[in-house]
């Protein structure tokens, strides 16, 4: 069982327990982008371990717990710790620059480091098929995808608290940290490389069309 990964969950489960009650604390650590633009960049990194019920807490930690091994047994300890606070600031980052002018977004959640990790692990091992539900076979890339576009529809429908701009950021730092990390990849898994870029392709495009 691995520490480091175990010491992430529980930190995840900790704070967001503390969260859940107690709103001064978790209004004090969310991030805001007004507040963040006040000098609170704290939040950009404090925001990734608040959740914002016990749902959305186990999903994204089961969701880390199934992918996690895949990028510790490719890249080790050091590298897995990377990607997922790499992608949590990329998640953090991407969000403010589709949110500075609004003042009063708010957003928590590990989604975007947990999405950095599970699209790791995609592009480390293609062929992965997971369990919906425990039951239903589905291909991890597909999921991994489908996800994405979730994300981009509640970035439109904007009715939850949780940074679905942010899944995107995080799938950015961890699609970019693993191909940096592995660039045979580029070679040895090219339609991988290509199909987990689409998602992120289309947040973009929709962003420029003013779709968002």
């Amino acid at each position: 069982m691995n520490t480091i990964l175990i010491g992430i969950i529980v930190a995840n489960v900790l704070v967001s327990y503390k969260g859940f009650n107690d709103l001064s604390f978790f209004r004090k650590y969310e991030f805001h982008v007004g507040s963040i633009r006040s000098g609170e960049q704290i939040r950009m990194l404090t925001s990734g371990f608040l959740h914002v019920d016990m749902m959305h807490l186990l999903f994204n930690m089961l969701t880390l717990w199934f992918f996690a091994p895949v990028v510790i047994n490719h890249l080790g300890n050091f590298s897995f710790a990377l990607i997922y606070i790499g992608s949590l600031v990329f998640g953090s980052l991407l969000t403010m620059v589709f949110h500075k002018n609004d003042y009063s977004y708010r957003a928590v959640g590990a989604s975007g480091a947990v999405t950095g990790i599970l699209y790791s692990a995609i592009l480390l091992q293609p062929n992965m098929m997971l369990g919906i539900f425990f039951i239903i076979p589905m291909p991890a890339y597909l999921f991994g995808i489908l996800y994405l576009l979730y994300s981009i529809y509640g970035m439109r429908a904007k009715n939850d608290n949780i940074g679905h701009t942010a899944h995107f950021g995080g799938a950015i730092g961890g699609y970019l940290i693993t191909l940096i990390k592995e660039p045979t990849l580029v070679f040895d898994h090219s339609l991988m490389v290509i199909l987990l870029a689409i998602p992120i392709g289309v947040l973009f495009i929709m962003a420029k069309l003013g779709k968002l």
